[in-house]
């Protein structure tokens, strides 16, 4: 049920309101039989407005609602009213969304604070009404200005997630079963790749009641930068992670090539991504020995901090928290 409703990626059509017309109108009353141009404006068309809030953690609720349209301006009318704005959309997204356009996958915005708020897709301006034409040689205009139509444009939402600490490693790397043992969460664990499809959150107690946020994201493979395998669908939610954790499998034939592998495909998605502090965790650490722990150390250059660990076994845990929330506060 969970990963039916957890949605990070939604693509939906968003048709702003049209402005309202501007009016043609003459002043009249009982003592005036021809006034001046009195023609109000026509109102803002709708917008679309994406705001913000801190207590979604899914797009679930856009996932169905493919057709998103906001109400038009109304026509101005006598005496100088401005016709009434079209009632906006606004669309309640979490924190972390990423606002595109599908046509030319340009970035508009990423929604970071909850009741930001930014318009997606714009309204339409209302016409002028004939009082704005008015001048010294034109006394009496018989025109206005029609409203400006709406916009109708393909709009994509992605979800980044944001932890303090994302688990980054091959399938079966082990990171669902450090997730399971140090928090509450309850992700899917299998002996086969892609057991994860969904990126798995959960909160890890420290000491003195502190706690920081762990996310499992999805197994990359090689070649996942540029869309193989689960591909760029995950590889975004690295993005809002402040510590990196490569996790390695003692089982791995070389642990130093895979480590080199996994920082190469995050390097090749986003260079930015290397410049975040990085921890490396050898798993299963309960299958090896003193003797084998030290052909490994021999073997492998560490350009980063690492510790052997074993989920199931309980080994090296406690180290392993010291460490994050030492890089979490460094």
């Amino acid at each position: 049920m969970a990963e039916q409703n957890f949605v990070d990626y939604v693509k939906i059509c968003c048709r702003s309101g049209a402005g309202g017309a501007g009016s043609v109108h003459f002043f009249r009353d009982n003592k005036t039989a021809k006034g001046g141009p009195d023609g109000g404006d026509g109102g803002r068309g709708g917008h679309i407005i994406l705001r913000g809030n801190a207590q979604l953690w899914t797009l679930l609720p856009l996932k169905y609602r493919k057709h998103v349209i906001a109400k038009n301006g109304v026509n101005g009318s006598s005496s100088h009213k401005t016709g009434a704005q079209g009632e906006d959309v606004i669309l309640e997204v979490p924190l972390g969304t990423v606002a595109k356009d599908v046509e030319t996958d340009e970035r508009h915005i990423e929604i970071t604070e909850d009741g930001q708020e930014y318009i997606l897709v714009s309204g339409g301006r209302g016409g002028l009404g004939n009082s704005n034409f008015k001048s010294s040689t034109n006394q009496t205009p018989r025109y206005a200005q029609p409203g400006e139509s709406g916009k109708e444009e393909w709009k994509i939402l992605e979800l980044k997630v944001l932890a303090d600490v994302g688990l980054v490693g091959f399938p079966n790397a082990g990171k669902s079963t450090l997730l399971s043992v140090i928090t509450a969460a309850k992700p899917k664990i299998a002996s086969y790749a892609f057991t994860t499809l969904i990126p798995n959150l959960g909160i890890v107690k420290y000491r003195d009641h502190k706690s920081f946020i762990m996310a499992d994201i999805p197994g990359i493979i090689e070649g996942a930068h540029s869309g193989k395998g689960l591909g760029h669908r995950f590889l975004r939610h690295i993005e809002r992670n402040a510590v990196l954790l490569f996790m390695v499998s003692a089982e791995s034939e070389n642990i130093q090539k895979t480590y080199k592998v996994l920082l190469d495909e995050l390097e090749k998605y986003n260079p930015e991504l290397i410049d975040k502090p990085r921890l490396l965790a050898i798993t299963k650490a309960d299958l090896l020995d003193e003797e084998l722990k030290e052909m490994i150390e021999s073997e492998f250059d560490f350009q980063i901090p690492y510790l052997f660990i074993s989920s199931v076994a309980q080994i090296g845990l406690d180290q392993l928290k010291d460490k994050i929330w030492q890089m979490m506060n460094a």
